[in-house]
């Protein structure tokens, strides 16, 4: 079946932050996800799943193990197992990215704050 953000089953977290499943499934997730200006996801880290974002529109800020990258639209960054991780987005605009995770990463989430 063909996935768009008008079939996939949608989700709300955070602040006013939206996410799209495109597939979901036990062994690999890919959700297209969308986050207002000046938003950020929890610090937290994977203990099995490993995840690439891949940013479609504005600038993602990610902290990694207390380290800065700045990943714009178009780029890719991959996050392994263990890995301490949070996305902000400090834009004036909305960031859009997809998020892919192997497995999914469903219930494998430590949270840090």
């Amino acid at each position: 079946m063909k996935k768009n953000l008008e079939n996939a089953e949608q989700y709300k977290w955070g602040n006013n932050c939206k996410g799209w499943h495109l597939l979901k499934s036990d062994g690999l997730s890919v959700i297209e996800e969308l986050m207002p200006p000046n938003t950020s996801e929890v610090k937290h880290y994977h203990t099995r799943a490993q995840q690439f974002f891949y940013i479609l529109k504005g600038e993602a800020v990610f902290e990694l193990n207390n380290d800065i990258v700045r990943v714009l639209a178009r780029e890719g960054i991959h996050i392994g197992p263990q890995t301490v991780h949070q996305i902000r987005n400090e834009g004036k605009e909305d960031l859009e990215f997809l998020v892919i995770s192997e497995p999914t990463a469903k219930g494998d989430r430590i949270e840090m704050e």
